[in-house]
């Protein structure tokens, strides 16, 4: 497992097949739509019904992540004001909403993957 190959978010069993149709708009404000299937070694994704379920509690992780970097870096580092800092942490996490989702799914599924 590469973070590389996570952050692609390629198969993890190929590491060549995209498990996303459209890896290019990580910053735009729609649902990434999934393969069902690698494309390249027909991994099946999803591997039983309400499998991402899960990736829920990883996305919440991320966020929570960022949220608290984020906010020490801007409050406690660059010393602006606690509604500054609160703004800009709320709108880095709704710009990164996608690519939040796709990490937090690609995640799910290297974590549950057997080779």
């Amino acid at each position: 497992m590469s973070l590389l190959t996570i952050l692609k978010f390629k198969c993890p069993n190929c590491k060549e097949g995209a498990i996303f149709e459209s890896n290019h708009q990580l910053f735009s404000f729609h649902v990434p739509k999934m393969h069902t299937h690698c494309k390249t070694c027909n991994l099946k994704f999803e591997k039983e019904s309400g499998f991402f379920i899960g990736a829920m509690y990883v996305s919440y992780g991320i966020t929570v992540a960022e949220f608290l970097s984020i906010f020490v870096l801007m409050h406690f580092v660059f010393n602006t004001s606690l509604m500054t800092a609160f703004l800009i942490v709320v709108a880095v996490i709704i710009l990164a909403s996608t690519f939040n989702f796709k990490l937090a799914r690609t995640l799910w599924i290297y974590l549950f993957y057997n080779k």
